[in-house]
């Protein structure tokens, strides 16, 4: 529990939930710095064309935050991050080129070796319609072109990508179910959830039907 990553596609309530446990657990709070990427609005309106340098902006801003939690002063401090720092790489398999990919690979093995790992991933679920009515109801400027179909192939990737992921313990979250935001009975019966995850990979559903 010292170091808390929340996972899962675009929309489905990563910083609403690590704010919460960041509150909860009087923790540092690491939020990706999404709006912060300016080739991100040209990204979902033309892909092909601006993929590599959305991408390798955010590998390098990740990599800068990440690095900043192994500050000595920071050693027995709680973070709450909601972001996977390995989870960049799910973006790049769908969104690069083959000699694109090659490149990135270069620059993420030199940097990935600083990251510290997290001690459980929280990874939230939903449908991608659901994704899509909570992206539209956050009115995010950049957000509007999202195309379902990317949206859909993103979620495929990120559900292959926990099912096989083994750096950490995983608690996997159907979040069509759960109003962790404004119902605390959800919050507080997934954050036992969250607390009774210390190996391998759990499943949860809302009010204790985890196994």
């Amino acid at each position: 529990m010292r170091y808390i990553c929340i996972e899962g596609p675009i929309g489905v309530g990563k910083t609403a939930l690590a704010e919460l446990l960041a509150k909860r657990l009087d923790a540092r709070l690491v939020k990706e710095a999404v709006e912060e990427n300016p080739f991100l609005d040209k990204f979902y309106g033309d892909m092909r064309n601006y993929a590599f340098q959305t991408q390798l902006f955010f590998l390098l801003s990740r990599h800068k935050q990440q690095t900043e939690l192994l500050q000595p002063e920071l050693f027995n401090e709680t973070v709450v991050s909601d972001y996977l720092f390995d989870k960049d790489r799910i973006f790049a398999h769908l969104n690069l080129t083959e000699h694109e990919l090659t490149l990135y690979d270069r620059i993420y093995k030199f940097v990935a070796e600083e990251i510290p790992k997290p001690g459980i991933v929280v990874y939230l679920q939903a449908r991608v319609e659901v994704l899509l009515a909570r992206i539209r109801q956050r009115a995010r400027k950049f957000e509007a072109a999202i195309d379902p179909q990317y949206l859909e192939e993103l979620a495929d990737a990120y559900n292959h990508y926990f099912m096989h992921y083994e750096l950490a313990p995983v608690l996997i979250v159907n979040t069509e179910r759960l109003n962790f935001v404004a119902n605390r009975e959800d919050f507080e019966d997934l954050y036992r959830a969250i607390e009774e995850t210390t190996a391998g990979r759990r499943f949860y559903s809302p009010r204790g039907k985890g196994r």
